[in-house]
């Protein structure tokens, strides 16, 4: 099927089914066992449990970063599994965000440059590449900083600078493992709140996934990993509400028209 925004407009991005991994060796271990899961456009979902129990496993299955034992994942219709090394990282480049727990900004490319990467390595012309990327750092409140080098910014907004780029080539989905593991409480809750704005603004389908109970409440949903499921545990809530404050639902419908 062709894949894009026009041809591809679904509203259930992400489809995992029946999932499952284990790793061999001396201590062979099942880690995830037919986990499902489904995330549509606009969605931003909270994964949590207790470390070593498999929430980097399943970011790294549903990125095609692994490989699992059984069960499929499907990004926009298309079975990731399927695909061969090549196919999977242009999917990556061009359909998936991502936002880790360390920062990877590149420390010899200024705060723009980094942020642009993901348009440059799509090919994407100069033109519409500068206003893209003047548009998503001021939507991480850094519309100012974009000649800075990283050395010149705190972790928070090295943070920032991360989430600008995740999103800067309008991925249908984004991936964030622990972003907020090298931050004081006070620019964990700031990056916290801007990754909730800008994955729901620009549409996308977002996965957070945390040990904390806090990040995880700025989720539309919690789901909670054992050794045995994936348990929903509903509606966060708190997200909700805060969407409702910035009026970010609105802003996503009138970007979309």
């Amino acid at each position: 099927m062709p894949w894009g925004r026009g041809a591809s407009n679904l509203a259930r991005v992400l489809s995992i089914r029946k999932l499952s991994k284990s790793f061999s060796g001396p201590r062979a271990k099942a880690v995830l066992r037919d986990i499902s899961l489904e995330v549509a456009a606009g969605d931003y979902i909270a994964v949590m449990g207790e470390s070593g129990i498999g929430k980097s496993t399943l970011l790294n299955l549903v990125a095609g970063l692994d490989r699992p034992d059984s069960g499929e994942v499907l990004l926009d219709g298309v079975d990731l599994c399927a695909l061969g090394d090549d196919a999977l990282t242009l999917v990556r480049r061009k359909h998936m965000g991502f936002v880790f727990q360390a920062f990877h900004i590149l420390p010899y490319l200024t705060v723009a440059q980094n942020v642009a990467l993901p348009l440059a390595l799509n090919g994407l012309a100069d033109g519409p590449t500068h206003a893209r990327v003047a548009s998503l750092l001021d939507a991480v409140r850094l519309g100012d900083r974009g000649a800075s080098l990283p050395r010149e910014l705190s972790g928070g907004e090295m943070q920032r600078v991360a989430i600008a780029r995740a999103l800067v080539h309008k991925p249908r989905l984004v991936l964030a493992d622990e972003p907020t593991g090298n931050l004081d409480p006070e620019s964990a809750a700031e990056v916290l709140a801007l990754l909730r704005e800008c994955v729901k603004g620009e549409g996308a389908a977002g996965i957070l996934v945390t040990h904390s109970q806090a990040a995880a409440k700025t989720a539309d949903r919690i789901y909670v990993l054992t050794q045995s499921e994936l348990k929903a545990l509903g509606h966060a809530g708190v997200g909700r509400q805060a969407d409702r404050r910035r009026g970010v639902g609105d802003r996503r419908r009138s970007s979309r028209t």
